[in-house]
């Protein structure tokens, strides 16, 4: 290789390697580290019954994603609702959840997977006779903020209102 194909070669792979970098210097936001997170690992959090084992959330993905485990008891599910900021990949390992994504409504069973953009409506309820299972990831991050403010309401039906209004400060609204 000649010096003038090396120097470029070498300029356009220091380019691609400091971008992260930069991006991250740009937005704040600390950048992304490998990360293994063990099937028993992570913070577990009771959405108002969606058990959720957050895996990676965005202090560890540099803001890119979040993804945590629901698991979740035979008609437990979310109302119809929008998000304006995040995606949403929906993926059953274990039971059966019938989502409904914009105006197509299907049953997700182990293995099958689910995209919900943002400005589109959703819903999804677990249906049968046995718990749930499935990996819910958000992208950007963010959500998971939310979760915990969910989190921390108090025991007993949730009081719709203020699940309204935190989710609102997300972005989401019910419809």
């Amino acid at each position: 290789m000649n010096r003038k194909s090396f120097l470029r070669n070498s300029s356009l792979g220091l380019g691609l390697a400091i971008l992260p970098t930069l991006a991250s210097a740009r937005t704040g936001k600390t950048p992304a580290q490998p990360k293994v997170v063990r099937d028993a690992e992570g913070e577990v959090l009771d959405v108002i019954g969606d058990i959720q084992t957050h895996k990676l959330v965005g202090s560890d993905t540099g803001g890119q994603l979040v993804e945590w485990v629901d698991n979740v008891e035979p008609g437990v599910g979310i109302p119809p609702h929008v998000h304006t900021r995040e995606d949403e990949i929906f993926r059953v390992i274990v039971g059966e959840v019938e989502i409904t994504v914009g105006d197509e409504t299907t049953i997700l069973r182990a293995g099958d997977t689910a995209f919900a953009p943002k400005h589109v409506p959703h819903t999804w309820k677990v249906v049968g006779t046995e718990k749930a299972k499935m990996i819910t990831s958000a992208f950007p991050a963010g959500i998971e903020e939310m979760f915990h403010k969910l989190a921390e309401l108090p025991a007993g039906p949730p009081d719709f209102g203020k699940v309204a209004a935190i989710c609102g400060e997300q972005g989401i609204t019910f419809v």
